[in-house]
């Protein structure tokens, strides 16, 4: 039996990505997550994983090798927040990003010196900064010992019913395989609201204030504030009606046949309405969690707003996995190519 590759995951959250990395073969050898709710998500899903309910600076200070018993590491995964960094020259080096939740994942990855490494992060950090912030980041990993390749990938192609746009920053030893790492392609099939959450079972529900609920009667499915009548608009937009009116999410209904817009972390938030395409109320959990690609048996721990909170802030599943397929599959590749140099010589 081919052995499987091994991850170490950090900011795990409710485990969209390290479930999206296990469906795609990888071993999980442990996950760091500070929020108590989210590890015992991960916990009750996965009981034998070795799951660190620990702030990372007190992971990165202590050493991470003493969480765990494993050597040699193929992939680092984990999503940390964007933050700005202060800048005192034009390139900045690992010590100079102290403070930020990226120095402690490069700090870990510096440690851990694990083959690969994958940093899933919001679109806005191209742009973040004047795109220095991301610029830092890339040459601090190159300090550290590895070559860079990012790109956006929006789930929707990769067999999620969701626009949901991030970055995908993968990192390759400098040791390591020389060849390109390659992308996942998108796939032809495309899904759609209907196609997810048809039969989806009974669970938690947040609700629209009586206000919000006579103004969303009066959008149709796939519709908008612009769909509702003028003075209406006006009193729901308020000064935001005058500057050129609000984004397509105030006051949206979501269609069947369109898939979702990103799913956030509050689900009835002025600005970011997605409200069912049939009743008048916001997606509950268990749809929610199926358009993140979340399978029904994830269950969710904490209150109702802790749980929502968990699935906005998840990797969408399906994408976690075509992308753990991606580089499994360049994993692979380098083991081939040292079989091949080994009978060479």
């Amino acid at each position: 039996m081919e052995q499987k590759p091994t991850v170490i995951e950090l900011f795990a959250g409710a485990g969209g990505l390290a479930l999206g990395l296990e469906k795609a073969g990888f071993k999980t050898i442990a996950l760091v997550e500070n929020n108590r709710f989210a590890s015992q998500t991960l916990l009750k899903n996965r009981p034998n994983w070795n799951v660190i309910n620990e702030d990372i600076e007190k992971v990165a200070q202590k050493g991470i090798r003493n969480y765990i018993d494993v050597v040699d590491i193929d992939l680092l995964s984990g999503g940390y927040p964007c933050q700005s960094f202060s800048y005192a020259g034009n390139r900045l080096g690992l010590a100079d990003t102290r403070g930020t939740l990226f120095y402690y994942y490069a700090e870990i990855l510096k440690e851990l010196q694990p083959k690969m490494f994958l940093a899933e992060n919001v679109k806005g950090l191209l742009s973040h900064d004047k795109g220095r912030t991301l610029k830092t980041m890339i040459e601090v990993f190159q300090d550290v010992g590895y070559r860079v390749q990012y790109k956006v990938l929006n789930a929707f192609d990769y067999g999620v019913a969701q626009k949901r746009e991030r970055i995908f920053i993968i990192g390759i030893r400098n040791d390591f395989f020389k060849g390109e790492f390659q992308f996942p392609k998108p796939l032809k099939k495309k899904l759609v609201l209907k196609d997810v959450l048809k039969n989806c079972p009974p669970s938690p529900c947040a609700t629209y204030s009586e206000k919000k609920r006579e103004i969303l009667k009066l959008v149709p499915a796939g519709g908008y504030w612009k769909d509702l009548p003028e003075n209406i608009a006006k009193e729901y937009l308020g000064k935001s009606y005058y500057s050129n009116g609000g984004k397509t999410g105030v006051a949206r209904r979501l269609s069947w046949n369109e898939p979702s817009l990103t799913i956030l972390c509050s689900p009835s938030q002025k600005q970011t309405e997605r409200c069912h395409p049939d009743e008048v109320r916001p997606l509950s959990i268990r749809e929610s969690a199926r358009i993140q690609s979340f399978p029904d048996s994830w269950e969710f721990v904490g209150s109702i707003s802790e749980q929502y909170k968990q699935i906005g802030n998840a990797v969408p599943v399906e994408l976690a996995k075509h992308v753990g397929l991606a580089i499994k599959s360049y994993l692979k590749k380098r083991r081939h190519y040292g079989q091949l140099q080994l009978e060479f010589y």
